[in-house]
């Protein structure tokens, strides 16, 4: 008999277009993770927040997977840090749907601490065991983002509680698994590093000039690719004053700057791109750098296939995929020295690890890089052996199924054996 999972992901539907300020990485995390484990005999259903009236409450997805759009707070477009208020009525409606349908779930898989918070809940009603991918952790993020940090400062306290409460948690690095015992005294034991994959039919190598054509780029510049969601953290402005310091090639160089809100880049609707072009000004560097939006997935394997060097250097960063996805498509990664980029980039094979915010050592490394084509060679070689030898989806929903595997027969708490799923009408 097939098992069935529940996965929890309340503001990050794998549904959603990629590159705004709330979609990203989680959401590539669950549709792939998702996809894979229902190829290896896994039913699953994603329980995401309904953000438009127009979706239907079942969403039959991908062969074994529904996406199930759960009404909780307003059927729109609400920021991930306003959201904690609906997860009361997201629990209650997933403990309707559950009844109703008379599911019976091995395991709940929670993203991000909201969805955990609804999944420890649900543990207590229904002894399901639960494991937990953070994401992004809030003592992490109140560290490097201090007062722009906008989520509710019971965050900290909430996550606390999840850390004791999970019968697993998923660190997608060796640095979450630091930050997770340091700042939460998680118990080592319940925690499995489990990184994040790449999909190897979406990301390959793709001749460059072909690329280059076919996204219509000058074959003859060097080009650089920043890649991701416009949000300061990500880091964009240090790539761009990098540009002025760059020695050599300078009046070839290019920086592509993927990613915003909209598919033609659009300052009005993201004050990021208008914050960044004005340091491009500022800089002296304005005509090197090229906004072009947001492109959908099936385009992506041609940005990173026309770059010469991909670039991510953000604050903090709690794994990162586009690492993986530009090596895959063989082009070496200069990213910062933090989280899960400096567990994906070997340094000195891949690409290079530089500080967080520094464009004096950024630039040093662009210059060395753009200078040695036997270097960029090697370098592409080692990126592709390297992400399909450690980083495939397949890879990571193996590990993910035997961690599956070994909740699945867990034993809930006593206390809770007489707890019963509420009723739709208690539910309301």
């Amino acid at each position: 008999m097939k098992k069935k999972i529940a996965f929890i992901s309340e503001h990050a539907s794998p549904l959603a277009t990629l590159g705004g300020v709330d979609s990203g990485g989680q959401n590539v995390y669950v549709a792939e993770l998702a996809k894979h484990l229902a190829r290896s005999g896994f039913d699953i259903d994603i329980y995401t927040r309904k953000d438009h009236p127009a979706l239907p409450e079942i969403y039959y997805w991908a062969p074994g997977v529904r996406v199930i759009h759960a009404v909780a707070g307003p059927e729109d477009n609400i920021a991930k840090e306003e959201l904690l208020q609906y997860m009361p009525a997201f629990r209650d409606y997933m403990l309707s749907f559950i009844s109703q349908h008379q599911l019976v779930y091995d395991v709940i898989h929670a993203n991000f601490f909201m969805s955990a918070l609804v999944a420890s809940d649900i543990r207590k009603e229904l002894r399901i065991p639960f494991v937990v991918t953070f994401h992004a952790l809030g003592h992490v993020r109140r560290i490097h983002q201090k007062e722009q940090d906008k989520f509710p400062p019971e965050r900290l306290q909430i996550e606390e509680n999840i850390v004791k409460d999970a019968d697993q948690i998923i660190a997608e690095c060796p640095q979450d698994r630091e930050d997770l015992i340091n700042y939460y005294q998680a118990d080592p034991e319940k925690i499995t590093i489990i990184p994040c994959g790449f999909s190897a039919e979406e990301f390959y190598p793709v001749d460059r000039s072909l690329a280059r054509k076919i996204i219509d780029v000058n074959p003859d510049e060097k080009i650089l690719l920043q890649l991701g969601r416009m949000v300061p953290r990500k880091g964009v402005d240090n790539v761009i004053r990098s540009l002025a310091r760059v020695k050599s090639g300078k009046d070839k160089l290019k920086l592509l700057i993927v990613g915003g809100e909209t598919d033609t880049p659009d300052p009005q609707k993201n004050p990021e791109i208008a914050r960044l072009q004005k340091i491009a000004e500022e800089e002296g560097v304005l005509d090197s750098v090229v906004f072009v939006g947001r492109k959908n997935r099936i385009m992506l394997k041609y940005y990173y296939s026309a770059a010469d060097i991909f670039i991510t250097t953000p604050w903090y960063e709690p794994f990162g995929i586009t690492p993986l996805e530009a090596m895959a498509c063989g082009t070496p990664v200069i990213g910062a020295d933090v989280g899960g980029i400096k567990y994906s980039v070997a340094h000195g094979k891949t690409g290079w690890l530089v500080p967080a915010n520094d464009p004096e050592k950024l630039a040093e490394k662009i210059d060395l890089m753009i200078s040695d084509e036997k270097l960029l060679h090697t370098m592409k070689t080692n990126a592709v052996r390297r992400v399909n030898a450690l980083f495939t989806w397949a890879k990571v929903s193996n590990s993910v199924s035997s961690l599956y595997e070994r909740l699945s027969h867990v034993d809930i708490a006593s206390e809770n054996i007489n707890a019963k799923p509420k009723t739709k009408n208690q539910a309301a």
